[in-house]
């Protein structure tokens, strides 16, 4: 008997990139939940178009959002995207087989992610190993605001298939950077929360390490170009972030 699976996915004006996460699960998808926080785009008109049940709900955060989410799902087993992310040819083969002859509780896969038109394969960007199939009674979304992850119970029972979630991350390196200008905020806000202080030389030494890592040893000079580029900006995050904090504990004062 085959395991019914609900695909839940959360939007905010992804007018650009719905319908492909949408066409790329019709055939696995005994249910698909879109959950929406108010598009002002042609999201909802875009959805009509497909058997989706669509729900517009306040947004609150990445990992509030995505656990109401979970909530709307009529069966146990959850697969959860993000609207700019597809299946693979070969894990839509895998995840019909999952469906076939399901033994796990939860099952991660490999996410690769497209920058500006290429693929990339290192910058510690890839695998980038991710739990997006899993029962939801055996677990549901935690880790920081805007870096959720799947939070899984002991014992449960787990399995990574080696196929690729697609992700069509930025057209532009502009995107890019507004993105980081945008997490940051939220990071730098919940790092604080948690009591995690930032200076000067950990402002210096994150930037230049995590830059160090990603390109050196993460092997990012290997995707050209924009390995550079992602490098770079993953370091002028990590700058951004530690100076953020840095700020906030300045204004408390």
């Amino acid at each position: 008997m085959s395991t019914p699976v609900s695909v839940v996915i959360i939007t905010y004006n992804e007018e650009r990139n719905i319908a492909r996460c949408i066409k790329s699960v019709l055939p696995i998808a005994d249910e698909i939940i879109v959950v929406d926080s108010f598009s002002t785009d042609n999201t909802e008109k875009i959805c009509s178009e497909y058997k989706v049940t669509f729900i517009q709900h306040p947004f609150e955060g990445h990992i509030e959002q995505k656990n109401y989410a979970l909530t709307q799902a009529k069966f146990d087993y959850v697969l959860s995207l993000d609207a700019d992310e597809a299946l693979s040819e070969k894990l839509l083969e895998e995840v019909k087989q999952i469906k076939a002859h399901c033994t796990k509780d939860a099952y991660s896969f490999n996410r690769l992610t497209n920058f500006c038109g290429k693929w990339i394969k290192h910058c510690g960007w890839y695998p980038d190993k991710k739990t997006r199939l899993w029962n939801k009674n055996k677990g549901n979304w935690g880790g920081v605001n805007p870096h959720d992850k799947v939070i899984t119970q002991p014992q449960t029972t787990t399995q990574h298939i080696n196929a690729d979630i697609l992700h069509y991350s930025f057209n532009s390196i502009d995107e890019h950077l507004k993105q980081i200008a945008y997490f940051t905020d939220i990071s730098s806000k919940a790092a604080f929360e948690k009591g995690i202080k930032s200076n000067d030389f950990k402002i210096f030494y994150k930037t230049a390490f995590k830059f160090f890592r990603d390109y050196i040893l993460k092997l990012g000079i290997l995707d050209g170009k924009y390995g550079y580029v992602i490098c770079k900006n993953s370091a002028y995050a990590k700058y951004l972030k530690y100076s953020k904090i840095k700020h906030l504990h300045q204004n408390k004062k």
